[in-house]
């Protein structure tokens, strides 16, 4: 956890450092305070986990919106579904901005693990924007949990197996997998499988 902190500080340092000067005066919107930055860094709300997000995607849920911060080509390999690609050293150009601040969106930034999603998040918080969360763990968490989910032990919790079962149901619903008929007795799967469409597959 320390280290996580110092790298922490360290983003945040070089971000109000330098970070803003590629804003000209007329467009700069209104920043926040550092101090105020550095108590939000260090909350853990500002993390989402991958089943928030697996079910405000099966939901549907007009308010969410991820933005992939990692580079074009990882992008188009493999991101989450309706993802939109701005990368890290992109923000500031194209009118990416605009994809921010917009009322009663939540904007989530998403990377292979937690680093650059954490970068943007400190940025855009540096520059006032609110409603900016990280996926926790991003792409390869993704993967552990919601496409590739592990069965509990026998004598897991009964939580871990409501989380399973979850799981289970939402790998079918962005994979179009099919469980075996042995594994079918176990998990009672109440998603239903979503259409195809041209939108790239997420990942974590």
């Amino acid at each position: 956890m320390m280290n996580r902190n110092y790298i922490f500080l360290t983003i945040l340092m070089l971000v109000l450092a330098g970070g803003t000067l590629f804003l000209s005066m007329n467009d700069e919107p209104d920043q926040i305070d550092p101090k105020v930055l550095l108590e939000e860094m260090i909350q853990p709300t500002r993390y989402v986990s991958t089943d928030q997000v697996a079910k405000m995607l099966i939901q549907g849920d007009p308010s969410l919106m991820l933005i992939d911060v990692r580079s074009e080509d990882d992008y188009s390999y493999y991101t989450l579904p309706g993802a939109v690609n701005i990368p890290l050293d992109s923000l500031l150009v194209n009118g990416n901005l605009s994809y921010l601040g917009m009322p009663g969106t939540k904007v989530v930034f998403v990377s292979n693990d937690d680093i650059k999603a954490d970068q943007m998040w400190v940025l855009t918080k540096r520059l006032g924007y609110n409603s900016t969360y990280v996926l926790k763990g991003g792409i390869n968490c993704w993967m552990q949990t919601i496409i590739e989910p592990q069965r509990p032990s026998d004598d897991a919790p009964a939580v871990d197996f409501e989380t399973y079962t979850f799981r289970k149901g939402a790998q079918m619903y962005f994979t179009g997998a099919g469980i075996g008929e042995s594994e079918a007795t176990k998990v009672d799967v109440e998603v239903r499988r979503r259409e195809k469409s041209n939108v790239a597959a997420g990942g974590c």
